[in-house]
């Protein structure tokens, strides 16, 4: 073989070498340790396990390896150094944690929060079969240790109530105990999120209101969650704001509304109200306007107008002033007198209307009235009563009433002849005995028969 060919199989070999060795490094690496989970979430107060997997027989290995401990600070702390065999903790762990050999995982007995921090594991494995072979293992487990969130607190700043447009409220939300904590805002159950007026911190344990509105005000709480606690409400609290007035507006019960126009019967008395959106209540004054002149008539949300006073349409307007806001606003209206054909109306008088109750007396008086004559005229007819007492004579009229002929010459006279139909009722031949009529049933009586029954005189007997 010439020296040439020498140099290839020498190369050749060491090249085979060095792959085979690369091979069995990368193998290690995948199959001879496991870490299930490389973060953690603790709860402060309760212990935490970091468990590591060995897939390799303990028994055909030595190993070497150390836990260390970095804290977010920078600051690293050896924890423990071991072999198959023995194990050294740190002195100021040794209550602290717990690790035996030969597993190679490590429980922490009670977190706090000088626990959070990087714990990196370092591994040494050398095989007995394999001369000289040794494999290194690196692993960094990132420990978090959690508070639970304490009830939050929440401030408002200015304590005091706001005017709207010329005012901001800067409201604070904090907790006396949890970590990464994330707040929430909340007006009326409702989640707030950022707006041109509404700005936030970083962690949203603050906001600013900017400027105060109208529709700011309302019940206001901030809500504290973390990863291990749910969400946490604050008591509530109450933004006033002042504001207005909005939505002037004038109202009637009474009469007929065009737009602006108003019209009423003649003679009806009519209440305006006058009503704005504000806080505090506004200050109402009405304000007449005639001839080109203005003159305040009341002053208060309600105006009463009788219309029998107006000569003309009339114009009126309202006004709504808030003492606080400084603000105001008008509503103007005009007031006609027309008649609208339905509906009631009231005539009055100068000063003094007409009282229904007075109009109802004289109504019944007449119905009773009405009643009374007409029962009368059923149960005894006045005008033969009367007619009998006029042609009777004078002596009778004024002699006590009897009941039969004591003396026939006193029914003697001249008889108007009256005919009704029908028999008589009691009550008409009550009235008929002023006739000196006692046996007589039917009314179909002549003046033959009334006659018959007067006796002859003392002249016709001494005559026969």
């Amino acid at each position: 073989m010439s020296l040439q060919g020498k140099m290839l199989g020498a190369t050749g070999r060491t090249a085979l070498c060095v792959c085979s060795v690369l091979l069995i490094l990368t193998e290690a690496s995948s199959e001879f340790i496991h870490v299930p989970s490389l973060v953690h979430h603790g709860i402060e107060g309760t212990p935490m396990f970091l468990s590591v997997e060995s897939r390799f027989p303990l028994d055909e290995v030595e190993m070497q390896g150390t836990w260390s401990h970095t804290k977010p600070s920078g600051t690293r702390a050896m924890l423990v150094t071991f072999t198959k065999e023995a194990a050294i903790i740190g002195m100021m762990y040794r209550n602290h944690l717990l690790f035996k050999q030969p597993n190679i995982s490590l429980l922490l007995w009670k977190l706090n929060q000088e626990d959070e921090g990087d714990y990196q594991l370092n591994l040494n494995i050398k095989f007995h079969n394999k001369t000289g072979l040794v494999i290194k293992e690196e692993r960094t487990v990132q420990v978090t240790v959690d508070v639970p969130v304490s009830v939050p607190v929440i401030k408002k700043s200015p304590s005091y109530a706001v005017i709207e447009d010329k005012a901001n409220v800067t409201w604070t939300c904090s907790v006396e105990k949890g970590t990464r904590v994330v707040f929430q805002w909340q007006r009326d159950n409702k989640v707030l999120s950022p707006t041109d007026r509404y700005h936030f911190s970083k962690d949203y344990s603050t906001l600013l209101v900017s400027p105060v509105r109208k529709d700011d005000k309302g019940t206001y709480h901030c809500v504290a969650s973390n990863s291990i606690s749910q969400g946490r409400p604050s008591r509530a609290m109450e933004l006033n704001v002042f504001y207005g007035p909005y939505n002037l507006e004038v109202n009637s019960g009474q009469g007929l509304r065009t737009g602006e126009v108003f019209t009423i019967n003649p003679g009806e008395l009519v209440f305006f109200e006058c009503r704005a959106d504000s806080n505090p209540p506004n200050t109402y004054i009405w304000i007449s306007k005639s001839h080109n002149t203005t003159q305040v008539i009341t002053e208060g949300p309600h105006l009463e107008v009788r219309s029998y006073r107006l000569a003309q349409a009339e114009e009126y307007m309202c006004r709504a002033f808030n003492n606080v806001t400084q603000k105001q606003d008008e509503a103007q209206f005009t007031l006609v007198v027309a008649s609208l054909g339905t509906g009631k109306e009231r005539h009055t008088q100068e000063g003094s209307p007409v009282s229904p109750l007075a109009a109802i007396t004289v109504c019944s008086l007449f119905i009773i009235g009405c009643m009374l004559l007409f029962f009368i005229r059923r149960s005894c007819n006045p005008k033969r009563v009367l007619m009998s007492i006029y042609k009777r004579p004078l002596a009778e009229q004024k002699r006590p009433h009897r009941s039969g002929h004591e003396d026939a010459t006193e029914d003697f006279g001249i008889y108007e002849f009256v005919s009704i139909p029908g028999k008589m009722e009691s009550a008409q031949a009550s009235c008929r005995s002023l006739a000196r009529l006692e046996s007589v049933q039917d009314m179909h009586t002549t003046i033959y028969d009334v006659i018959r029954h007067v006796p002859e005189t003392p002249s016709h007997s001494l005559l026969n």
